[in-house]
Parts: C-alpha cells; sequence; structure tokens
C-alpha cells in the first residue's frame, strides 16, 4: 500500500512546517487529491490516524477534495474531462493530450492552532 509513504511524507511535511511556523497543534489538513492519482482517499484516512500519532497532526481532520482528470487536447485545442491517464480525447480521438488537473497530490492549506 502506497499509501502509507505518502501519509508519512505528508505527515513529515506537516512536522517540518510547525518547526518552521512555530505552531503546535493542526486541527484540519486540506489535500488535493486527483481522480487520477492512483490514491485511494480512504486508505489515506486510514494511515494518516496512524502516522499522525504523536505528532502536531494527531487527531486531525483530513479534508481531501478530488478534482477530476483534465487534459489540453493539443489536436483540437481544446481542455476536456479525462477517464483515464493515457487516453484519447473524448471530443476527436487525438491522442497528443497533457494532464493538466486530477493527478496531483498536494497539502492545499492547514487550519492551525
Amino acid at each position: 500500500m502506497h499509501e502509507m509513504a505518502l501519509t508519512e511524507s505528508i505527515v513529515d511535511i506537516i512536522c517540518e512546517e510547525a518547526r518552521k511556523q512555530g505552531f503546535g497543534k493542526v486541527r484540519v489538513v486540506r489535500l488535493r487529491v486527483g481522480a487520477m492519482a492512483h490514491v485511494e482517499p480512504e486508505a489515506l484516512r486510514f494511515c494518516f490516524d496512524a502516522v499522525s500519532r504523536g505528532t502536531v497532526a494527531e487527531g486531525a481532520t483530513l479534508d481531501i477534495r478530488r478534482p477530476p482528470g483534465e487534459a489540453w487536447c493539443f489536436d483540437c485545442g481544446k481542455t476536456v474531462a479525462m477517464e483515464e491517464r493515457f487516453g484519447a480525447c473524448p471530443d476527436c480521438g487525438g491522442r497528443r493530450v497533457q494532464m493538466t488537473s486530477g493527478d496531483e497530490l498536494r497539502i492545499d492549506e492547514l487550519e492551525v492552532d
């Protein structure tokens, strides 16, 4: 389960920010996990509870936002919704598409005390 390693990295980043910015407790962690990021939100929640024990993030709520997949199609010049990472453009069938959204995993915001 790669979600465990991802969650460990998320908690490491949070702890580092706590040291830099001097906050003592995290109440909410807002994550952006794209629909095509190959990350299971419920597995992240489960791992977060375990990994955050004894840290400034212990007991924090995970607010996970799931932006849909989007790509720019070079053939038809449109931003299109994508269902799969390396799929064809749903409008013109072209294969020259570049992901613009939906594959990200990032911390958007922390609510802290």
